[in-house]
């Protein structure tokens, strides 16, 4: 079955959707929780965390190049694997992309709170969230084209006052404030890389969109290299500047917003919180593209009812799909109730990368035997990771180490979650089969 969907996105607009997804909200919370928990370790946490999802995205860098349809990781599963786990993997990926739209629009609220009060609460909240789904729901449904440039603005424009914060930062940094005391143990930095994932994620989803990247071959690869090295650069930086001038880091609610008051006045804290509406916005964008798209590619592959697979006549976007993901978002961001521990959702993406690592080996081996592909859009790949089967295996080990530093909880919240998922699956094979 063809998509029928446009490829709009060129290079660069990818590189600026892996940036504006990857540095979110995370990171202007993150280097709190971090250094409450490791102490000035927290620097090493950042990169190790690094290093494992830069090993990560290398997998994801040549997996990715053999593709050229819409589904991202869901895409490689149904390649690799049987469509009931290929199934999870989309299933999980939309969780993870509903959990974090409701979130993230609570933040908005809150960061808007900073120079409207009442945006926080009763009708002008629920005007707002609104707003913003339809906002971005008609933005999708117009083209990916539009989508696209939106996300490139909007880039920019959350990078200059995080730009800002270091530069000027860095000019009153403290060197006494690096000293290390005692060495954390083993459980507490693994906590710590763990809690970073969440910082560093994201780049997954942004290639859910493949089915309308121009040159998906030759473009993902170059766009997740340059895209995840400035972010871990940035990151760095920040932590940096935030250790180094906020003495009470461990203690604060708004690190990067308290840390800018010491060294920008009054200035900062409102640079700041302009920054994070803007940057917010953007990651909405994102989430919103790669969210609208997992109904479509699963249901595609027929594994999800056929009417999420239609495609608008004029602007050749999968529309209904977009109305159904705009209206789930919007209950649940009104509604408050559906917004996942930090925990649940980074085991959601450490599965998903685990499974995305599999297929490389998967992937090779299958493309040698010559073996016909059995998904929408496999092609041959055009990029290919030195010492891949390594640096895969090795991938697989460290997120089995990740989600051994989960709690049982959030793994009995996921595991209920993916339950739900086969049960409508279950029920979606019943009807569609013919009789």
């Amino acid at each position: 079955m063809r998509e029928g969907l446009k490829r709009e996105i060129r290079k660069w607009d990818l590189v600026a959707l892996l940036i504006n997804v990857t540095v979110g909200a995370g990171i202007l919370r993150l280097p709190a929780d971090v250094q409450r928990t490791v102490g000035n370790y927290s620097l090493a946490a950042f990169v190790v965390c690094a290093m494992i999802i830069g090993l990560i995205a290398l997998c994801f860098a040549e997996v990715g190049s053999r593709f050229s349809g819409t589904g991202g990781p869901y895409l490689y599963a149904s390649e690799t694997f049987r469509p009931t786990l290929a199934f999870t993997v989309g299933w999980l990926m939309w969780l993870t992309r509903l959990a974090g739209f409701a979130t993230l629009a609570q933040v908005f609220v809150a960061y808007l709170g900073y120079f409207w009060p009442p945006a926080e609460s009763g009708l002008p909240r629920v005007a707002i969230v609104t707003g913003l789904v339809v906002l971005l729901t008609v933005i999708n449904i117009i083209g990916v084209k539009q989508s696209a440039r939106a996300s490139d603005i909007f880039t920019v424009a959350k990078l200059i006052p995080l730009l800002v914060f270091v530069a000027a930062g860095l000019f009153f940094i403290s060197p006494a404030s690096f000293t290390v005391a005692t060495r954390p143990g083993l459980g507490s930095f693994s906590a710590a890389v763990f809690i970073l994932v969440y910082a560093f994620s994201g780049f997954e989803a942004v290639l859910v969109n493949s089915g309308e990247i121009r040159q998906p071959q030759r473009v993902i690869p170059f766009a997740l290299i340059m895209a995840l090295s400035a972010s871990v650069v940035l990151f760095l930086l920040i932590q940096v500047v935030c250790i180094g001038t906020l003495p009470q880091l461990a203690e604060s609610e708004r690190p990067l917003a308290d840390a800018s008051y010491s060294f920008l006045g009054a200035l900062g804290p409102a640079m700041i919180s302009a920054g994070a509406l803007i940057g917010i916005f953007g990651t909405l964008n994102v989430i919103m593209l790669a969210c609208t798209r997992l109904p479509f590619a699963m249901a595609v592959q027929g594994q999800l009812p056929n009417p999420l697979a239609r495609i608008h006549r004029r602007f050749r976007t999968p529309h209904v799909s977009i109305l159904v993901c705009a209206a789930t978002v919007l209950v649940l961001s009104l509604s408050g109730t559906f917004v996942y521990a930090l925990k649940v959702t980074v085991i959601t993406r450490v599965i998903v990368y685990a499974s995305t690592c599999v297929a490389l080996p998967v992937l090779r081996r299958r493309a040698r035997m010559a073996v016909p592909a059995r998904t929408v859009g496999e092609v041959s790949g055009s990029f290919e990771v030195p010492a891949g089967i390594l640096i895969s295996t090795i991938c697989v080990i460290l997120c089995l180490w990740l989600l051994a530093n989960s709690g049982w909880r959030e793994a009995r919240d996921v595991a209920i979650a993916v339950a739900i998922g086969l049960a409508i699956y279950a029920v979606n094979r019943t009807v569609s089969a013919p009789s």
